[in-house]
């Protein structure tokens, strides 16, 4: 399963707001120079949060994004996906269990936040029986392919949030 990207210019731009880059600074005018990566990029998030994902709700699909930028120490992303889950009314407790890293008591999110954890930490447990553990949750095919999409583009927001925090924390020194 493939999600597409949106052709359209983006409203609002996750990385822009996660990281605020001073104007005229060289890592902005960097960012800027690459407007169809930036442009492809924030289609991507449009995706994977799009509610006609099935398999996985946008909730579920949010509390994987939390955990994920947990368990990556990505401090600003994840008060970005606390928001958003927030605004889609999650329970606090079950945000605060999952961003912490505390147990959940629902089977399949549990399951499905552990083999997140697993793709991220250590991803050569993202084997067989990792995915077999999903089916037994009751994923699907279909399902747990967007789940390693979404868990894939995650990863890859937690580095682009990360490397324009360096280049801008550098700027600022000197």
């Amino acid at each position: 399963m493939t999600i597409p990207l949106s052709d359209s210019a983006p409203a609002v731009d996750v990385i822009d707001a996660t990281v605020p880059l001073v104007p005229g600074h060289a890592t902005r005018l960097l960012r800027q120079q690459r407007d169809k990566v930036v442009a492809a990029t924030q289609g991507s998030y449009d995706a994977m949060f799009s509610p006609s994902v099935e398999g996985l709700s946008v909730p579920e699909r949010l509390l994987v994004a939390l955990h994920a930028c947990s368990v990556s120490k990505a401090a600003t992303l994840a008060a970005h996906y606390r928001e958003r889950l927030l605004a889609e009314g999650v329970d606090r407790e079950l945000i605060a269990a999952v961003g912490s890293g505390a147990p959940v008591a629902d089977v399949r999110l549990r399951t499905v936040l552990a083999f997140t954890a697993s793709l991220i930490e250590r991803p050569i447990e993202g084997d067989k029986a990792a995915v077999q553990a999903l089916a037994d949750a009751g994923l699907t095919t279909p399902t747990i392919v967007a789940l390693g999409q979404l868990i894939a583009f995650l990863s890859y927001q937690v580095r682009v949030v990360a490397g324009l925090q360096a280049l801008a924390a550098a700027e600022v020194v000197q």
